[in-house]
């Protein structure tokens, strides 16, 4: 305000001096998220052996809709922990996630945008032995730390849904590069569906799906092993990496 003397500066703190957590450490509850929403990534799934849902044909008529536990988030730059003793074949998926800024219930597709708040990035850890094992998708979707968040969020006007990339590599190599232009099923589409009877909250995190290039799409299927480092690029946001390690 005029003639009120600013707050004196505080010491400046290196950013390699700050630990960088998740935009919502803890959601409030389960993220939702969104299964086979490109049409490279469904075919390949189908075809994996370990596709529960390859009945209903490659590429769904409506989204798919599943969850991971709020306890999965880890920042960027966090370790992704490995079980042997229960899974060995956990697997990557980059995705782009939308932050939900306010409540609805029923929300058309023509006001959906209205609801945004903004985006980030989440690595869509899978074990997919555990994913084929219980014909579900919460365990192996849920195993702790397999839902890596970040590094930052952005609102909504950063991102343009009709020409963003998507890109994830391990290791240094390519294996996923793509565009939220390609989804099967837009953002409006996706709050559509799950705001179907289901109040969505502030600050709900909802993971839009990955494109093809996971692990299993490979021959041999590349799973992830200790040693490893994923990063996930999505243009506008930044690159979330993390390191695997043996829990």
């Amino acid at each position: 305000m005029i003639g009120r003397e600013l707050p004196a500066v505080e010491d400046i703190v290196p950013v390699a001096d700050i630990a960088i957590q998740a935009p919502i450490p803890r959601p409030r509850r389960n993220i939702f998220c969104v299964g086979k929403n490109y049409r490279e990534h469904a075919k390949e799934f189908a075809h994996s052996g370990f596709d529960s849902s390859a009945a209903q044909g490659a590429v769904p008529d409506a989204p798919i809709v599943f969850s991971k536990l709020p306890e999965t988030v880890i920042p960027h730059g966090a370790e992704i922990l490995l079980d042997p003793g229960v899974t060995e074949a956990v697997d990557y998926e980059a995705e782009l996630a939308v932050i939900v800024g306010t409540a609805g219930r029923n929300i058309p597709q023509s006001e959906a945008m209205n609801h945004v708040w903004g985006y980030t990035i989440v690595n869509d850890l899978t074990a997919r032995d555990l994913q084929s094992r219980h014909s579900q998708w919460l365990i192996g979707k849920s195993q702790d730390t397999f839902c890596p968040m970040g590094p930052a969020a952005v609102t909504a006007d950063e991102i343009d849904l009709a020409d963003t990339p998507v890109r994830c590599r391990v290791n240094g190599e390519m294996r996923q590069e793509s565009n939220t232009a390609l989804m099967i099923f837009d953002v409006p589409a996706i709050i559509a569906a799950i705001s179907n009877g289901i109040t969505l909250m502030p600050g709900d995190v909802i993971a839009t799906g990955t494109p093809a290039g996971v692990g299993i799409g490979f021959t041999p299927p590349k799973y992830l092993r200790a040693g490893d480092r994923v990063a996930i690029e999505i243009g506008g946001i930044g690159t979330l990496e993390n390191p695997v390690a043996e829990a």
